[in-house]
C-alpha cells in the first residue's frame, strides 16, 4: 500500500495557474469548443455546401434526398437548414404569386388553395430527416450516459489503486486503467471537462506517489514530455496557417490529444509546458476572433448595400403608369433592382432575415399596384376562363391519384367551385367542359371500383377473424408459445375495417383468459397483455389511442407515487413503530403493493417510449 500524507482532495485541479487572465480565457473558450465536439466521436464527412439559394424547388428536393442517402443524419444539419431556408423562401414566393394572381382575377382570399407535388415530396423527406435525427440523438444520449458511468467507475478504481494498491501489481493495474480510459467512447459535453480534470488529478497523484517504481515513472514522464513538446510545436505552427477555421479545428484536435492520449509530466515541467501550450492556443484564439470581427464588418457593408436597394424599390413611382407598356417597362426595372439585391451576396440566415423581410415588403408593394391595374384591364369572362382552366388542370392532375382521401375532397371542392364561376367565352366553353367532365368521371369511376374491391376484402378479413376468436375460446390451457402463435396469426389475418374494430377487444379478452391460466408472474402477464393491445393500435395506426394510453399510464404512475408517499408519511406518525407492530406491517404491505404496481406501470411506459410512431 502506498503512503499518502497529502490531504485527499476530491476537487479536480488544472495544470494551468488558477489566475484568470487573457490566456486563461482563450484556453477556456477552446476547451469549451472541444467539449462541444466531444460527443461527436464518429467519422466526420466533408459534405459540400452547394449554392442552394440558386436552385429550383425540384432540384432542392433531389439534393435533400441525396443527402439523406449518402451521409449520416447527425452531420446534415447545416446543409438541411440551408435547403430549408432556400425552399421556404422560393415556395413562399411561388405561393404569394399564385395568391396574388388569384385575388387579382376576382377570387376571394378564403377560397385560395394551392397544392404542389414538389411540396409533398419535400415534406416527406423533411419528416424522414427529423425521424432519423431524433432516433440518432436518443441513442446517442443513452450511449453518452453509459460512457460517463464507465469513466466514473475507472476514476473510482484509480482512487482505490492509489490508496490501497499492491505495489507488485500497481503499475500494471494503472496501465490497464489508462488503456480502458482511452477505449471508452465520448461523453456529454457538459461532463467532458470536469470528468477529465478529475481523472487527470488522480493520474498526477498516482505518479507523484509512485516512489517505489521510480524508473517506470521517470520513463513515462520523459515520454509524455516529448509528446507534449511535439504538440506545442504543432500548435505554434498553426499560427502560420491561412485558413483560420482549419487551424482552429486542428487546435481542438491537439487539445483532445493533450487530454486523452498523453499523461502528465514531471512537476518541474508541468507549469512550463502548459504555459507554452496555452500561449500558442491564445494566438490562434485571438486570430480567429479578429477573423470574425472582419467578417462581421463585411456583413454589415452587405446589409447596408441591400437596404439601399430596398429603399430604391420602396421609392419607385408607378403613379404615371397608364398602359400595359408602361407597366412592362416598370417590371423590367424592378427586376433589375431585384437582381442587384441578390448580386450583392449571400448573408448568414441570422443576418439576412430582417433585411429579407423588408425586401419582400417593398416588392409586394410594387406587385400590389401592378395587380390592381391588370385586374381592371381584364374582362369578367377572361377571368372566368382562367379560373376554369386551372380547375381543369387540377382535375386532370388528380384523376389517376392514389391519395384517395385528399384527392376525393379536392375533386368535390373543385366541382363545387366550377358551379360558382360564371360564363366563359363561347368558343372555349365546350372544350373545357369536356376536359373537366372527363377528368372527374375518370376519377370517380376508379374510386367506386376501389370501394367495391375493399368491401369484398374487408368482409373476408372480418369473417376470418370472427371464426378465429371462436377457435381461441374453444381451446383450453394454451401454452405461452401457443398464445404468441395465436397473436401472430391474428395479425396475419389482416386489418379490420373501422366498423369492426370491436373484434380486437373480443380477441384480447380471449387471449387474456389463457394468459391468466399460465404459470407466469403477474408482471409478465400484465406486460404481455399490454403489448398485445398496443400492437393492435399500431396495426390500426390508431395513434390517438396510443397517446391516450401513455397519458393514462403517466397519471397512474403519479397516483401510485402519491399513495406511497402518503403511506410512508402515515408510518412516521405511528407510535411504537416497530416492525412486528401489526399496523406497521399492514402499512409496509400497502407500500410494497404500490411499488409492485408502479414497476408494472413504469414497464408499460418504457415500452411505449421505445415505439417510433
Amino acid at each position: 500500500m502506498l503512503e499518502n500524507n497529502e490531504e485527499q482532495v476530491e476537487q479536480p485541479i488544472n495544470e494551468e495557474s488558477t489566475t484568470v487572465n487573457e490566456t486563461d480565457k482563450a484556453v477556456n473558450e477552446v476547451e469549451n469548443e472541444v467539449a462541444q465536439e466531444s460527443e461527436k466521436a464518429e467519422e466526420r464527412h466533408e459534405i459540400p455546401m452547394l449554392d442552394y439559394a440558386t436552385m429550383e424547388l425540384d432540384k432542392l428536393v433531389d439534393e435533400l434526398e441525396k443527402l439523406l442517402k449518402a451521409y449520416p443524419v447527425q452531420q446534415l444539419k447545416n446543409n438541411v437548414d440551408a435547403i430549408k431556408n432556400s425552399f421556404n423562401a422560393k415556395f413562399g414566393k411561388l405561393l404569394a404569386e399564385k395568391k396574388e394572381a388569384f385575388l387579382a382575377e376576382g377570387g376571394n382570399s378564403i377560397d385560395f388553395q394551392f397544392s404542389s407535388p414538389v411540396k409533398t415530396a419535400y415534406n416527406k423527406l423533411l419528416g424522414e430527416y427529423k425521424t432519423k435525427r431524433d432516433a440518432y440523438y436518443s441513442q446517442l444520449e443513452k450511449k453518452l450516459k453509459e460512457n460517463l458511468e464507465k469513466r466514473n467507475v475507472l476514476i473510482e478504481g484509480l482512487k482505490t489503486l492509489i490508496e490501497s494498491g499492491d505495489v507488485k501489481t500497481m503499475y500494471n493495474d494503472f496501465q490497464a486503467i489508462q488503456k480502458q480510459w482511452r477505449e471508452i467512447g465520448p461523453v456529454s459535453k457538459t461532463k467532458y471537462n470536469d470528468t477529465w480534470k478529475t481523472y487527470h488529478h488522480h493520474v498526477e497523484r498516482f505518479y507523484d506517489l509512485l516512489h517505489l517504481n521510480k524508473d517506470f515513472r521517470e520513463l513515462d514522464f520523459k515520454h509524455n514530455l516529448e509528446e507534449k513538446l511535439k504538440l506545442i510545436a504543432r500548435a505554434e505552427a498553426l499560427n502560420e496557417k491561412d485558413d483560420i477555421n482549419e487551424a482552429f479545428k486542428e487546435l481542438q484536435d491537439l487539445h483532445r490529444l493533450w487530454k486523452e492520449e498523453i499523461g502528465p509530466v514531471g512537476k518541474e515541467h508541468r507549469e512550463d509546458v502548459w504555459g507554452k501550450f496555452s500561449e500558442a492556443t491564445k494566438k490562434i484564439h485571438d486570430k480567429r476572433h479578429q477573423h470574425f470581427k472582419v467578417l462581421r464588418t463585411k456583413h454589415q457593408e452587405m446589409i447596408d448595400a441591400k437596404l439601399e436597394v430596398v429603399a430604391e424599390i420602396n421609392a419607385y413611382d408607378t403613379s404615371n403608369n397608364k398602359t400595359h407598356n408602361d407597366w412592362q417597362k416598370s417590371i423590367v426595372e424592378i427586376e433589375a433592382l431585384r437582381k442587384k439585391y441578390f448580386d450583392i451576396g449571400k448573408l448568414p440566415y441570422s443576418k439576412s432575415e430582417a433585411v429579407w423581410q423588408q425586401f419582400k415588403a417593398a416588392t409586394k408593394k410594387f406587385n400590389a399596384s401592378k395587380n390592381v391595374f391588370y385586374k381592371e384591364e381584364k374582362g369578367a369572362q377572361s377571368n372566368n376562363l382562367k379560373l376554369k382552366i386551372e380547375l381543369v388542370e387540377l382535375a386532370e392532375s388528380l384523376k389517376d391519384s392514389d391519395d384517395w382521401d385528399t384527392a376525393t375532397n379536392t375533386m368535390k371542392r373543385i366541382q363545387s367551385d366550377w358551379k360558382k364561376i360564371g360564363h366563359v367565352p363561347r368558343k372555349f366553353s365546350d372544350e373545357i367542359w369536356k376536359r373537366f367532365k372527363g377528368a372527374c368521371n375518370h376519377y370517380f369511376d376508379r374510386l367506386h371500383e376501389r370501394k367495391n374491391e375493399l368491401n369484398k376484402e374487408q368482409l373476408v378479413v372480418v369473417e376470418g377473424k370472427k371464426e378465429f376468436i371462436e377457435e381461441i375460446k374453444a381451446k383450453e390451457n394454451l401454452t405461452l408459445d401457443e398464445v404468441k402463435e395465436s397473436i401472430s396469426k391474428w395479425k396475419e389475418l389482416g386489418v379490420l375495417p373501422r366498423n369492426a374494430r370491436h373484434l380486437n377487444e373480443k380477441f384480447n379478452k380471449a387471449i387474456d383468459t389463457h394468459l391468466n391460466n399460465l404459470n407466469m408472474g403477474r408482471a409478465d402477464i400484465e406486460i404481455m397483455k399490454f403489448k398485445n393491445v398496443i400492437e393492435g393500435y399500431l396495426t390500426q395506426k390508431d395513434y390517438r389511442k396510443l397517446d391516450s394510453e401513455q397519458l393514462f399510464i403517466r397519471r397512474k404512475i403519479d397516483e401510485n407515487v402519491r399513495e406511497m408517499q402518503q403511506l410512508e408519511n402515515n408510518l412516521s406518525f405511528i407510535s411504537n413503530a416497530t416492525e412486528d407492530n401489526p399496523l406497521v406491517k399492514n402499512v409496509r404491505n400497502g407500500i410494497q403493493k404500490f411499488k409492485d404496481e408502479l414497476d408494472i406501470w413504469q414497464l408499460k411506459l418504457d415500452y411505449l417510449k421505445k415505439l417510433n410512431y
